[in-house]
């Protein structure tokens, strides 16, 4: 499918990469690993041809389609979801335009025996099979399958895409991408802002796609559950193993391990080689024997271990003033969004020195609690802030307001005071911000990048509670060993809000469960509340929440209907069902006429009545269409 071939990338005369090649073939489904900065969206905006490469080659099969899910999104303003979505086809929505016009001037002429008449016959036949073909009949249905699966709802079909946050753009945006039926997929940091339901949504579909995929993630769950292959860019070059993963930094440990033993075993021999080469040097009976060493030391290939980027960045959370023993109290607190009630009547009081997690599936008002504890949003009910309380606060979009044309240096030293205005430098250095990259303007800066420098940013301020929401979100998987270690360090107050099992171990002592409205206290490590719903893993427990949540609904749903209702919903039903099909029948039916007119014009259109009873069929389908809608309407409304 794609051979990449010596290829490099540079900017401003220094190497991004250099020297790259791969084979990309059906049913790959490779990880892209690396360091923040290393040219993992470079590397695949190269392959989808968004930008130039500096020397290499790409070569394509031929009519290859690739699709791109890019980190930054703009779409057109003032469509809906669907209409949004519908964009991904592109031919289908052609088809049906002209299928459209062709019925309608069908329906309007009456020379049916003039040669226009049978060419607009033809191009119906035509364009009919082409839509067939491409799907035409189920790609409405396809699409509202995949925007479910991503987490929308039936109700925001309609709804501007404008009113969505970034993140949710992000998903109709993946929808669009995995509806247009591809060969490649390049997926850049895909299950950000996802919740859990998505995500093992999205691992199954990709697992069982049939082109290749190459996905940029730090999720090492996601990279083990849906990659064959990973390959890692480090220092310019790349480590490419047919193994998950997980296997992958296995194999190349133990790889490492055997090239360092032979290293070692070499430059062993290389220096007894080199000591008789002197001993023999003195002697001129050994002269000749002493330049033969020499050629053949000459020709000794040095044993090169591979390096590893070894560059981490380097936090450390220090805490403001010691605050009172109560940090937080919470009294019959609720919080709505219009109709929407996501939080009731909550109470909860978060103690001194508590490191608590806030878990459960999008939506249920974690990152809502967050935000009304730093009051960015407004709430009913009781909050209260604790004596000398002063929070840190990283939001789940923090990078997405950093003001694009500002630099590095002036983005921190805006927020900097006098206590710490003259180690600017040094803190953007511990985050990886050294030398000629502070001046670098942050639009240019990759998602990981700019994470890092939210993070250096907060810790510019003074504060002794810290909240968190998804901070991991595009930091390389060493970056978030290192946040998790100053975290595991911080001796003040920590609340996160996070998704990530993994992170969270060894984190929280306390976890919330947030479900229905109402949030659930758990008196122990994250460990002890899946045991409490006893499973092995955090997206599972989510999962089945989900599951059994839409099991409930169905009952209470079935339990609101009388009996005569339930009578009339069933007769509604079967009414619906017949009329499918009597629509279905008749759909075929027009399409055989439209063939045998293609086929033999003059002999279908001789006979008598034909046309009457042609157009009569196509009236009663449009009647039929129209009864349907009133019997689905209704049915609806229960």
């Amino acid at each position: 499918m794609l051979n990449v071939h010596n290829l490099s990338v540079s900017f401003m005369g220094t190497d991004l990469f250099s020297g790259i090649t791969f084979k990309l073939t059906k049913g790959d489904r490779i990880g892209l690993i690396g360091k923040n900065g290393a040219g993992k969206s470079t590397l695949l905006k190269v392959l989808a041809k968004d930008i130039e490469s500096s020397g290499g080659t790409l070569a394509f099969d031929k009519d290859i389609r690739i699709g791109f899910l890019r980190q930054d999104i703009d779409f057109v303003q003032g469509r809906t979801i669907l209409e949004e979505a519908y964009q991904a086809f592109e031919e289908i929505k052609e088809i049906e335009a002209k299928l459209e016009s062709i019925n309608q001037e069908l329906a309007e002429r009456t020379d049916y025996e003039s040669e226009s008449y049978n060419q607009l016959i033809i191009d119906l036949n035509e364009f009919t099979q082409r839509y067939e073909l491409l799907g035409g009949y189920n790609y409405q249905g396809d699409t509202e399958k995949i925007l479910q699966g991503l987490g929308f709802q039936r109700e925001d079909f309609d709804k501007l895409t404008d009113t969505f946050s970034g993140g949710w753009r992000m998903r109709i945006e993946l929808a669009k991408l995995l509806l247009q039926n591809n060969d490649i997929l390049l997926l850049d940091e895909p299950t950000n802002h996802l919740d859990i339901e998505s995500i093992i949504w999205l691992e199954n579909f990709l697992k069982n796609y049939a082109g290749a995929i190459v996905l940029v993630s730090h999720d090492k769950m996601f990279l083990d559950n849906v990659t064959n292959r990973t390959i890692e860019i480090s220092l310019g070059q790349i480590y490419d193993y047919k193994k998950p993963y997980s296997q992958f930094l296995e194999q190349r440990a133990d790889i490492k391990e055997k090239q360092l033993q032979a290293q070692k075993n070499q430059e062993k021999e290389i220096k007894r080689t080199e000591q008789l080469i002197e001993k023999f040097r003195a002697k001129a009976s050994k002269a000749s024997m002493a330049q033969s060493l020499i050629k053949k030391l000459d020709k000794v290939e040095r044993i090169e271990v591979d390096q590893d980027e070894n560059a981490v960045m380097n936090v450390r959370f220090e805490i403001s003033k010691e605050p009172g023993k109560i940090i937080a109290e919470i009294e019959n607190v609720s919080k709505s969004y219009g109709d929407k009630q996501v939080l009731s009547n909550v109470n909860l009081m978060i103690e001194r020195n508590a490191k608590v997690a806030f878990v459960g599936q999008n939506g249920q008002g974690k990152s809502t609690l967050a935000k009304m504890m730093v009051g960015e949003i407004p709430f009913e009910g009781n909050l209260k802030l604790g004596h000398n309380v002063e929070v840190g606060y990283f939001a789940q979009n923090q990078s997405e307001y950093l003001p694009p044309e500002k630099t590095v240096l002036e983005i921190v030293e805006e927020v900097a005071n006098d206590s710490n205005r003259t180690r600017v430098r040094d803190m953007l250095g511990a985050f990886l911000f050294s030398g000629d990259t502070v001046e670098k303007k942050s639009k240019v800066l990759s998602g990981g990048e700019r994470n890092r420098l939210a993070l250096c940013k907060l810790l510019m301020t003074p504060f002794n509670v810290l909240i968190m929401d998804e901070p991991t979100n595009h930091l390389d998987i060493a970056s978030k060993n290192v946040l998790k270690k100053a975290l595991q360090n911080f001796d003040g107050t920590l609340i996160l809000v996070s998704h990530d099992r993994e992170f969270l171990q060894g984190l929280a002592t306390k976890v919330y469960g947030f479900k229905d409205k109402v949030i659930k206290e758990y008196l122990g490590d994250i460990d002890y509340f899946l045991e409490q719903h006893k499973i092995d893993n955090l997206r599972e427990a989510e999962k089945r929440t989900i599951i059994e949540e839409s099991k409930d609904t169905t009952k209470k749903e079935a339990y609101k209907l009388s009996k005569d209702q339930e009578k009339e919903l069933k007769k509604l039903r079967n009414r619906s069902s017949k009329i499918e099909n009597a629509i279905a029948d008749l759909e075929q039916t027009i399409q055989k006429i439209d063939l045998e007119l293609a086929q033999n014009y003059d002999e279908v259109s001789s006979r008598p009545n034909f046309f009457d009873e042609y157009k009569a069929k196509k009236s009663k389908l449009d009647d039929l269409m129209l009864e349907w809608e009133e019997v689905e309407e209704k049915i609806s409304n229960f």
